[in-house]
C-alpha cells in the first residue's frame, strides 16, 4: 500500500470574508469569519488522505486548546499522528486569512509551534519517513531542519517533493536533494531573482534553479494550470475551468494531487493533470481543509470538464 508522509506545518486559521481588501489603516466590515485547522503541511496532509492515500504527518502542536482542536481533526480524518508531537509553553501555530469576493486571499502566519519543528524530530521519525513512498514538504518549519530532512531522505533514495512557499533563498544542496520543486509564479520569481510575468520568463527562471541543481520544477500558474520544466523539455499543462470562491488551499491540494499521481505511475505531465483538477476543485469550497476534494470528485471533473 502507498504511504504519503507530510513533514510541515500545522496551524488554526482564523479566516475573514471580506468585500474588499483594506487599505492601510482602514477598518472595513467583514461578511463572515470562520475557524479552521490549516498550515501548509496540515492541509497538504489532509488532501492526501482525502483523494484516498494513506498520510502520516510528522510536526508539532501546542499544548493548548488550538493543539487538542487539530489533534482531534486528524483522528477523524484518519491521519497517522503518533509522529506529531506537543510542546509546552509555545502556542499552536496560527494564521490571519482574508478573502474577498473573487476568491483571492491575503494570510499572515505566525509559527508559534511549527518553529520547534527539529532536527531531533527528523531523527526520531526517521524511520517512519523511510516506511513513505514520497515525503512532502513546505518552508513553514525551521529551514535548516527541511535542508536536514531533505538531504537524508535523498540520500536513501526517496521521492522529496518541496513546495517552497511562504519563498526565501534555497541553497543549492536543498535543490540537489528534493526529486520536484512545485513554486507558484511569485515564489518562483522570489526564488530566481527574475520576472516571472510570461511563460518564456518562467521557463527561464526556472531553469536558474535547474542550474543550481533541481531535478524538475513545476511551476503553478493559478487559472492558467502549469508549466513543468526539466532539463529535457517544457510543457504547459492547462487548469479546468471552474467557479472559484476561495483560492486558500489550492496550491497544497495541488502538490497532494501531484504526488498520489506520480507514486501510482502516472507520468508527470498526467500527474500535473490530475493535480490541477485537485487545485481546481479545492477553489470551489471555503475553508482550505474542508474544501479538499475526494478522489471522485477530481476524476468525474477530469471526465466532464474540459481544461481552460
Amino acid at each position: 500500500m502507498k504511504l504519503i508522509g507530510v513533514l510541515g506545518s500545522l496551524n488554526v486559521d482564523l479566516m475573514a470574508t471580506v468585500p474588499r481588501f483594506q487599505e492601510p489603516g482602514e477598518t472595513i466590515t467583514g461578511t463572515g469569519f470562520y475557524t479552521f485547522t490549516g498550515g501548509k503541511g496540515g492541509n497538504q496532509a489532509v488532501a492526501s488522505v482525502k483523494l484516498g492515500i494513506p498520510t502520516m504527518m510528522i510536526g508539532k502542536l501546542g499544548a493548548d486548546q488550538n493543539g487538542e482542536l487539530y489533534r482531534k481533526t486528524l483522528l477523524e480524518l484518519g491521519i497517522e499522528q503518533h509522529t506529531v508531537q506537543t510542546v509546552e509553553h509555545v502556542p499552536t501555530g496560527a494564521a490571519m486569512i482574508e478573502v474577498d469576493p473573487s476568491g483571492e486571499n491575503r494570510i499572515v502566519v505566525v509559527p508559534g509551534a511549527n518553529y520547534a519543528v527539529d532536527r531531533k524530530q527528523v531523527d526520531q521519525t526517521m524511520h517512519e519517513l523511510l516506511s513513505c513512498d514520497v515525503i512532502l514538504m513546505q518552508l513553514e518549519i525551521p529551514m535548516d531542519t527541511v535542508e536536514y530532512a531533505a538531504r537524508r531522505l535523498h540520500g536513501e533514495g526517496k521521492m522529496v517533493i518541496l513546495n517552497p512557499a511562504p519563498a526565501q533563498p534555497l541553497s543549492d544542496r536543498l535543490l540537489r536533494s528534493c526529486t520536484y520543486i512545485t513554486p507558484n509564479e511569485t515564489e518562483l520569481r522570489i526564488l530566481s531573482g527574475m520576472d516571472t510575468n510570461t511563460d518564456n520568463q518562467i521557463k527561464t527562471a526556472a531553469q536558474t534553479l535547474l542550474d543550481k541543481g533541481a531535478q524538475a520544477v513545476v511551476v503553478t500558474l493559478g487559472s492558467r494550470g502549469a508549466i513543468l520544466v526539466t532539463p529535457h523539455n517544457t510543457v504547459h499543462v492547462p487548469a479546468f475551468d471552474v467557479q472559484a470562491i476561495d483560492t486558500t488551499g489550492a496550491g497544497d491540494a495541488f502538490v497532494a494531487g501531484f504526488a498520489i499521481a506520480l507514486i501510482e505511475g502516472k507520468s508527470p505531465v498526467e500527474a500535473i493533470r490530475f493535480a490541477n483538477a485537485a487545485a481546481a476543485l479545492a477553489t470551489t469550497a471555503v475553508g482550505a481543509q474542508s474544501g479538499m476534494p475526494t478522489r471522485e470528485q477530481v476524476l468525474e471533473l477530469m471526465m466532464t470538464k474540459t481544461c481552460s
